[in-house]
């Protein structure tokens, strides 16, 4: 069904729906206001009913489908969330009887410029990004309009890039018009190394909502130019940027689009910044995923990093949390300031929880300025920037106390970085005093609806309001006159939007109505009437309430005038309020869970003492964990140690039973690295951090057959991905490399990657490499920084207690039968399966694998000689028994 015009004649309202349906972006979604309903039409009303569960109905032939005005939010979000472009067609002058409406396109609200907080997550930044690829790399920029954060990124490799993309998840992508079905059919006709990143991008941008837009937009000095005019600077030196950046193209576009959808120039705009790669912890989309950074394995927030550590107590500092833990950062400076703040906080917790207390007050003055700065206002958003305000003297009292002599830190450092935040807050007592003098108690959610100024704040709008009143006294005691004078009781002078006021008579007492009423309505019950009296007094009534609206509404847009005046002094407040809410949030964490602060440094070692998963260690604390473990067992995380160095213990093999907490160990030693580098205190005893220039993962079992990738093809992917671009400075985490294929193939694989790791004679990457292959454990005769570890578990009666303590040297056995068992496999199969293992371990052939250097290393590996497998074990290998009654059975 298409949206074209007809050939049959159109109403005028028909004519005025289509001149505005033709101006939208294909796919757009048209609401058409008519009275108090949004109207959609043809096959929009198609889709819209589909999607929002509408009634579809006809007129003329045609569909439509239709939604309540003021309950719009909802439905648009709806729409937005399916990926929806909505155009909002509102009427822009007033109801005249027997003229049409005037109407105008008010704004475009797509997945990543909508505006308001209904359709925001708060705790989320919302971006709308743009891509372009050439042969100088990958340019991006990207936007969030709730708030104004605005940045560029340019980077000759796409892989150094990807990864703070994917962090940010965005909303919404620009691209130029064929650009991505360019991408997919680069990516689909090249399979080799050399086009891994071309694919990777290509998946990231088929992962998102996309809208493309003509490839001129893209250019880099019509792009400089648009973002010069939009921040309103003659050049962009003052921001550190080159006229000449890649990325300003990207730029140029996001602008472009944002003015098309808000229908005016984004006017919360202010500074741009750069990202670079370089100055940043990178995690690629694997890495993000197999650790549950942003989201668990089941797609929620809960059970995730960012949900473990979050202990803020406002929008703006969960949003910035999040920034934070996407680009964390290699700046050792900063890192140290975070942490002494940290600390500073945790050691005061009295100031800490006076602290709190004001934070949680602080409504989300980013979004509410960048609202009032795009013409969406509300009256209830200056009460909100009004009770925050009230909070700033409050802050800074408690900041400005750790300047004292009282403060209890020996070290000058807290104190002075205490009182410059306290200097970053703005006091503003002039407008704090007018908007608490000007707003009233209780506000409408739209300026429409008036009542918004207090009594007694402006001498005209008490007059126009006393006058309405009078009216209405008039009115009543009009009631009570004409009741006397025609003797009906019930006679009721009454208001409807359509007719005005009038009085109304029931049928039964028509009879007795005087010959001076005139008939304007008849009803069901009875007839409506007026007299010449009461049109006078009702143009009156109406006069005083349009002009007192209109007082009303222009005292409004005075105090949003005295508001954005000050929006800059706002926004640096907001700043320091988001940080000092992240820092104050760690060292309560650090209170609960008793974290430490970590050093960080230019080194190249990795060294924990009695390290813990920070997610793991509160869901086994929670409630539903403690409802569910036996009256015997124990829920307390084991804590383990690590040490690893770039130069000296590298890579640590460790074997162990499935379920024994291999996989548990090496992502909490991930998790505790990620967390010192964003400045958090980390849970454990004590910590060493040598700065980490990727994280690396490959972990867990997945597919991806919707683009033709087997389990065994994405961990190869991600295996390729990590020995391709992983340095000495990183840190990798791999967990059963080479299970998704043949045993022999699966251990030749395991074996050559750990030699790829370690073929620089010098130094690799720090790197923790758990196997179920016992086979490679003898490589540490070999390979001088490779070192064996295992998980300890105990055995009594075949059945095995996990110890999940990680030590020195090589798992005996992999205990797969004893872990079937727990899993419930049936008895018969155990013992079948028990009856296997043992003619297999009397196998004495020799496996013959590949020599131990690979022809892939840039380094020759040690010289050493060929390891050799040794025969199966031919007898059940000794295991003490239990001696611990406290060991978990967990």
């Amino acid at each position: 069904m298409s949206d074209s015009k007809p050939a049959a004649k159109l109403t005028p309202m028909m004519e005025q729906y289509f001149e505005v349906k033709r101006g939208l972006p294909d796919g757009t979604l048209l609401l058409f206001r008519l009275g108090d309903f949004f109207e959609l039409f043809y096959e929009d009303a198609v889709i819209a009913s589909r999607l929002l569960g509408l009634t579809l109905t006809k007129r003329q032939d045609y569909p439509m489908a239709g939604l309540p005005y003021h309950a719009a939010d909802s439905y648009i979000t709806k729409l937005l969330a399916a990926g929806r472009k909505v155009a909002l067609c509102d009427q822009s002058g007033p109801v005249q009887p027997g003229k049409l409406v005037k109407r105008a396109l008010t704004r475009i609200l797509t997945p990543g410029t909508t505006l308001a907080a209904s359709q925001l997550d708060a705790n989320r930044n919302h971006y709308l990004c743009a891509l372009s690829h050439d042969k100088r790399g990958l340019h991006a920029a990207w936007l969030d309009l709730s708030t104004g954060e605005f940045r560029i990124a340019s980077d000759t490799q796409i892989e150094s890039l990807l990864p703070v993309l994917t962090a940010l998840s965005p909303a919404e992508l620009v691209l130029a018009e064929g650009i991505f079905s360019k991408w997919e059919a680069e990516s689909q006709a090249h399979h080799d190394a050399g086009h891994a990143d071309l694919r990777s991008l290509y998946h990231f941008c088929a992962d998102h909502t996309r809208s493309e837009i003509p490839n001129y937009h893209f250019e880099p000095r019509a792009g400089a130019k648009t973002v010069m005019d939009t921040l309103g600077v003659l050049n962009l030196e003052g921001f550190g940027i080159s006229p000449e950046h890649s990325a300003l193209g990207p730029a140029g576009a996001l602008l472009y689009y944002a003015t098309e959808t808000l229908r005016a120039r984004p006017e919360n705009l202010r500074t741009l910044k750069e990202y670079r790669s370089s100055g940043t912890l990178l995690l690629d989309p694997a890495t993000l995923r197999n650790l549950e950074i942003f989201s668990s394995s089941r797609g929620t927030r809960e059970g995730s990093l960012l949900d473990a550590i979050n202990r803020t107590r406002s929008a703006t500092g969960a949003r910035l949390l999040e920034r934070w833990l996407s680009a964390p950062t290699l700046e050792l400076h900063e890192i140290h300031r975070r942490q002494v703040l940290v600390g500073e906080f945790a050691a005061q917790p009295s100031r800490l929880s006076a602290l709190q207390d004001s934070l949680v007050q602080v409504r989300d003055i980013p979004r509410i300025l960048g609202r009032l700065q795009n013409r969406l206002r509300n009256p209830r958003e200056l009460a909100g920037i009004r009770d925050t305000l009230a909070q700033f003297p409050k802050i800074r009292a408690v900041l400005a106390d750790w300047n004292s002599p009282s403060a209890n830190s020996s070290s000058p450092e807290p104190k002075r970085l205490a009182a410059e935040y306290a200097d970053r807050i703005a006091a503003l007592p002039d407008l704090l005093a007018l908007l608490s003098r000007a707003l009233a108690d209780e506000l409408p959610g739209d300026v429409a609806d008036g009542g918004m100024i207090r009594p007694g704040h402006d001498a005209e709008l008490d007059r126009l309001r006393s006058l309405t009143t009078n009216n209405k006294t008039w009115l009543s005691a009009l009631e009570t006159t004409e009741q006397q004078r025609t003797g009906i009781k019930s006679l009721k002078v009454k208001f409807s939007n359509n007719f005005g006021y009038f009085i109304e008579v029931t049928k039964a007492n028509l009879h007795l109505v005087p010959t001076d009423y005139i008939r304007r309505q008849t009803t069901v019950g009875g007839e409506r009437y007026v007299t010449e009296k009461l049109r006078e007094k009702e143009k009156e009534i109406f006069t005083a309430e349009e002009r007192a609206l209109a007082r009303e509404q222009d005292l409004f847009h005075a105090l949003v005038s005295s508001v954005l005046a000050e929006a800059d002094a706002l926004s640096r407040t907001a700043d320091a309020l988001a940080e000092l809410d992240v820092l104050a949030g760690w060292a309560a964490l650090a209170r609960e869970w008793d974290y430490t602060r970590p050093t960080v440094d230019d080194s190249d070692q990795l060294l924990i003492e009695e390290g813990r998963h920070p997610v793991v260690e509160q869901m086994l604390k929670s409630p539903q964990a403690a409802a569910s473990a036996s009256a015997s067992s124990s829920a307390a995380f084991v804590p383990n140690d690590t040490e690893l160095c770039a130069s000296g213990a590298q890579l640590a093999l460790i074997t162990g039973p499935n379920m024994a907490g291999k996989s548990t160990y090496i992502r909490q030693v991930a998790l505790i690295a990620l967390l010192g580098h964003i400045g958090c205190w980390v849970p454990a005893k004590s910590c060493r951090i040598g700065l980490i220039d990727r994280i690396f993962s490959r972990v867990g079992a997945s597919d991806d057959l919707a683009r033709g990738n087997s389990t065994f093809m994405v961990e190869m992917n991600e295996t390729a991905n990590i020995l391709n671009n992983a340095t000495r400075r990183s840190l990798i985490i791999l967990d059963e490399i080479g299970r998704g294929t043949s045993t022999y193939d699966g251990l030749s694989i395991a074996w050559a990657v750990v030699e790829h790791l370690h073929s620089d004679p010098q130094a690799g990457p720090r790197t923790l490499f758990a196997t179920h292959y016992q086979e490679l454990t003898q490589l540490e005769k070999h390979l001088p920084r490779l070192r064996n570890l295992s998980v300890t578990v105990k055995e009594w009666n075949d059945e095995i207690v996990f110890v999940r303590r990680v030590q020195p040297g090589a798992a005996d056995r992999s205990y797969g039968i004893q872990v079937a068992r727990l899993a419930g496999l049936p008895l018969s199969v155990i013992d079948r399966a028990k009856e296997i293992l043992s003619r297999l371990e009397s196998d004495e052939a020799v496996v013959a694998l590949p020599a131990t250097t690979s022809a892939a290393a840039p380094h020759p590996a040690p010289s050493s000689p060929e390891p050799k497998l040794p025969p199966k074990p031919k007898k059940k290998l000794t295991v003490e028994p239990i001696d611990d009654p406290q060991l978990s059975l967990f």
